[in-house]
This record gives C-alpha cells, sequence and structure tokens, in this order.
C-alpha cells in the first residue's frame, strides 16, 4: 500500500511539472480542422467510454462521414455547427500525453469570425495550418497565416489533409509545401513544419503512416510533444506590472502581479516606473515559498528594502533595460465590435494592469487579410484589420509587440457598452513629449495664470482625482 502511495505521488509530481503547449488549429471551411482534433484525441485515447458511445451514437445521426465515426462532433457541440458541419465559435480541449499537456483552441475558418481566430490564437505557441490537398494555397490559408504571423505565433504546421483522396501523391505535396513557404517567406515565421495527413483515417496524426513512405518527418502529435517552446517567452526584458498592493499586516508590504517577461532575482536592483525610484528586492513569495528567482508566467509577490509608492498599474524593470514610456503610440489593430469604429468616441485602453483613456488619432491603412494590400479608410468595421495611431489620457509603459507580447498588447473597451472594441499590438510610440510634438500632458501654470499659491492644494487633489479617471494633468 505504501509503495502505491509513492507511485501516485510521483507520477502527480511529474504530471506537474510537464510544459504546457497552447495551439490552434486554422483553415478554409470543410478543410478538417475539427475531425483532426477529434482524431487526436480519439488516436491517443484521451476520450472516456461515454463520450465514444455518445460520438458513435452521434455520427449516425448528425455525422457527414459517411459510414465511418465523424469526429469533429467532439468538437462541433453547437446545434448551428452540428447542422451546417461548420464550425462557428472557438471550442477548447485539453489533454495530455506522457510528455506534455496541451490546451487546443478550434477555430472557425469563415471570414466573418476572424475575431474568433483571433481570440483563440491570442495566448497560443503553434498554429496548425490546415489545406485541402485537392486545393492547396487558398486565398483562407494566406488570411490565416496573416493573422497568425500578426498575433506573433512562432511555430507553425502546415497540414496537408485528404491526402487518402488523392492517393498520397508526394508530387502533390511537395507542391503545395513549396507554394506555402514562398508565400509565408516575408512574414518571419520561425518555425514551419509540413505534414502530411488524413485527419479522417489517422494518417500522420499520431503514428507514421504506411501510406506516406517518401515523407521522413514527424507525425503531427510526436511534433506536438518534441516542438521546443522554452525561448517562446522573452526572459531578457524584466517587466513586472503591479497588480496588487499586499498588505496582511503592519509588518510586511509586497508588490504582487505576474512576471510579463524577464527573471527577477533577489537581490535585483530594481526600478519602479513611471516614478523611476530604485531600490533592491529583498524577497520574492510565492504559495509554495521563497524562490530566488521568478520568470514568465509566473505570479508572485516581490519585497523591497525600501519604501517606495507603487500601486497598481506600475511595473518594476531593471534599471539598465527600461520600456517606451508615452502617450503616443501606432498599432495593428483588429476591429471586434458588431458596431463600427467611431474615431469621435474616447475608448477605455487595458495594457497589463493599467486602465487610461484612449483617443483614436487617426488611421493609417486597413489590411485587405485577403490579398494582403493596404488602403485608406476613415473607420474599421467588425473583423477589419488597420494600421492606427493613438493617444492616451496617461503614459503607458510598453515595448513593440515584435519583442514583447505582455507590454505590446491592449484591448479597447467602449466606454458605453462596456463591450470589447478591439485588440491592438503595438508597432512602436510616436515620439511625443510634454513639450515637443503632440498634444503632450496639459499643465496648469500658477504664475502664467495669475492663480494664488494658495490654491494649490486644491488644484493638485482635483488633478489626482482627474487622474484616478484616466486623466493625467500636472501643476507647475
Amino acid at each position: 500500500m505504501g509503495k502505491e502511495k509513492i507511485d501516485i505521488r510521483q507520477y502527480l509530481d511529474r504530471d506537474e511539472k510537464k510544459d504546457l503547449l497552447r495551439l490552434l488549429t486554422a483553415g478554409s471551411v470543410d478543410d478538417g480542422k475539427s475531425t483532426l482534433i477529434g482524431r487526436l484525441l480519439f488516436d491517443s485515447k484521451k476520450i472516456y467510454e461515454d463520450q465514444l458511445q455518445a460520438l458513435e451514437r452521434d455520427s449516425k445521426r448528425l455525422g457527414n462521414a459517411g459510414e465511418k465515426i465523424d469526429y469533429a462532433l467532439l468538437l462541433d457541440g453547437l446545434k448551428a455547427e452540428r447542422e451546417q458541419g461548420i464550425t462557428i465559435d472557438v471550442a477548447y480541449r485539453y489533454f495530455s500525453t506522457n510528455n506534455r499537456k496541451f490546451i487546443i483552441a478550434d477555430t472557425p475558418g469563415h471570414e466573418q469570425y476572424t475575431r474568433n481566430m483571433i481570440t483563440g490564437g491570442s495566448t497560443a505557441n503553434l498554429a496548425i495550418i490546415l489545406v485541402d490537398a485537392r486545393t492547396g494555397v487558398i486565398t483562407q490559408t494566406k488570411r490565416h497565416s496573416y493573422l497568425v504571423s500578426l498575433l506573433g505565433i512562432r511555430h507553425v504546421v502546415l497540414a496537408v489533409n485528404k491526402m487518402d483522396l488523392l492517393g498520397f501523391s508526394q508530387e502533390v505535396y511537395e507542391r503545395i509545401k513549396a507554394d506555402y513557404l514562398a508565400f509565408t517567406e516575408p512574414f518571419g515565421i520561425e518555425d514551419i513544419v509540413c505534414i502530411p495527413i488524413s485527419a479522417l483515417d489517422g494518417d500522420n496524426v499520431v503514428e507514421r503512416s504506411d501510406r506516406t513512405p517518401w515523407y521522413d518527418g514527424p507525425s503531427l502529435l510526436e511534433h506536438l510533444e518534441t516542438v521546443p517552446i522554452d525561448r517562446d517567452y522573452n526572459f531578457d526584458d524584466l517587466r513586472f506590472p503591479v497588480q496588487y498592493v499586499l498588505r496582511p499586516h503592519l509588518d510586511f508590504r509586497g508588490f504582487s502581479g505576474k512576471v510579463s517577461s524577464g527573471v527577477i532575482r533577489k537581490g535585483d536592483t530594481v526600478m519602479a516606473l513611471p516614478s523611476g525610484k530604485t531600490s533592491r528586492v529583498t524577497s520574492i513569495v510565492t504559495y509554495d515559498g521563497e524562490p530566488d528567482r521568478a520568470f514568465p508566467p509566473q505570479s508572485v509577490t516581490v519585497t523591497l528594502e525600501d519604501e517606495i509608492d507603487i500601486s497598481r498599474g506600475e511595473m518594476l524593470v531593471h534599471p539598465d533595460n527600461l520600456p517606451a514610456v508615452g502617450r503616443r503610440f501606432d498599432a495593428m489593430l483588429v476591429w471586434m465590435d458588431e458596431q463600427p469604429m467611431d474615431t469621435r468616441k474616447n475608448f477605455f485602453l487595458k495594457q497589463t494592469t493599467n486602465l487610461t483613456r484612449a483617443f483614436i488619432d487617426g488611421i493609417e491603412y486597413k489590411v485587405d487579410v485577403n490579398t494582403m494590400e493596404t488602403a485608406p479608410a476613415d473607420a474599421l468595421n467588425l473583423n477589419e484589420i488597420g494600421r492606427v495611431r493613438f493617444t492616451t489620457a496617461k503614459n503607458l509603459l510598453f515595448d513593440p509587440y515584435k519583442t514583447n507580447k505582455a507590454t505590446g498588447s491592449f484591448v479597447l473597451i467602449d466606454p458605453i457598452t462596456n463591450n470589447t472594441s478591439a485588440v491592438g499590438m503595438i508597432i512602436g510610440s510616436l515620439g511625443q513629449t510634454d513639450e515637443g510634438e503632440g498634444p503632450g500632458v496639459p499643465v496648469i501654470d500658477l504664475a502664467a495664470l495669475g492663480i494664488e499659491e494658495s490654491h494649490r492644494g486644491a488644484l493638485e487633489r482635483a488633478a489626482a482625482e482627474l487622474a484616478r479617471q484616466g486623466f493625467e494633468i500636472k501643476v507647475k
């Protein structure tokens, strides 16, 4: 009995230490995304007995695979999805193997559901782009590949599906592979692997298939288990946005948050932004104890040697590695609201733990995701993507999205409906300063306006109240 307990503990401990791969599937309608994931779950024996019985029963009644089991029904749970044989909303599935844990997002292929794909891909490490071997690289393939590059996903699998319908022709596969690699070369995607598969029959999904003797690469699951994702996080630039000031008793004051990037160590000299004051890290506190260091995506509490006034929305960084600080920047924006963009509206902008007002200064261009061509635009509609200039009410601490996803991404919130209007990926600062180009921070100069010094306290209290509402004003 004692030995069993030890084995169970060892198993649970080993399972706890597995890393997690988040992935999405994307492709044209009826390319077999849901079928592929269903087959992956089935062949890796991650379906319970009652689920299998329900799947066999539903396949006879609702399936689109003839006499075979329709594995897509494992993912397509909405009534409309089952009736039409398509995916409409993002479906998430969790499973694990002996080597790794997985969260799969099955995303829709229709252009009208672009925002659903953006939602599913926002946290993904890897994207599986499916193409039908009969049609090859088509417009939807190009659209999804562009969106994957926009989201900064570093690993892509081109799954050439339905190879069984073309007799597993190597010539067809090689032609599709060459077309895809030529198209995606300008996107700069770091890691692209091509695999010929049959999702319905399971060829090269979990096990290598005898029907593709000319293919010497891994099966899909083998690749998913071994693709290296350790460097997908930015371990160079420390960014620790403060989410909460923890004060359980008089003798403890810590700053809680999630390490967005970089490594923070006990004894490190850190700078608090935007104040610019520095201190040393005295401890890093977690639920499991006090480690010597913390790294993404850990959530920790940090204590400092000095009493520094730090609150939610501020950030701890290394003094020799600072993010951009500013109120004006440009970004690629994906519009997600049913209501068209109103450039006169003041939005809420949520970036890391910061919330402020944001104003749209203008749209440089919008992108046709089907042709990659750009065109002038006065506004963006649902699912449209464009490059947009912003001004915020207070300074933000940010990096370009290319180098740091956590500090380079944001959401726009409609102040009236509270809907998420858009998601954005910051390209860079527009170089505004308080006295230079751009609107800057409004300054109330008491002497210039002839206001008595006795009114300073009241004006500073009013400025502090406006700052809490997202508007920054300085009293000079």
